[in-house]
């Protein structure tokens, strides 16, 4: 399970930033479902603004 969870982690990074490797992306897409890497899509989306938003304020203080 842990695995599985720093695969989904790293694997939705990758995409993020647009560095997957076709090898990934293959066995990403031959999972059942893709809710995991929604849901892990829009974590990273949100932490991504709360970290900018906060990087923003600090230099502006």
């Amino acid at each position: 399970m842990l695995r599985k969870g720093w695969e989904l982690l790293l694997s939705t990074l990758a995409a993020f930033f647009g560095v997957q490797s076709e090898k990934n992306r293959k066995r990403d897409f031959q999972t059942t479902s893709p809710l995991p890497f929604i849901i892990m899509g829009l974590v990273l989306a949100i932490a991504l603004v709360f970290t900018l938003l906060f990087i923003v304020k600090a230099v502006l203080e």
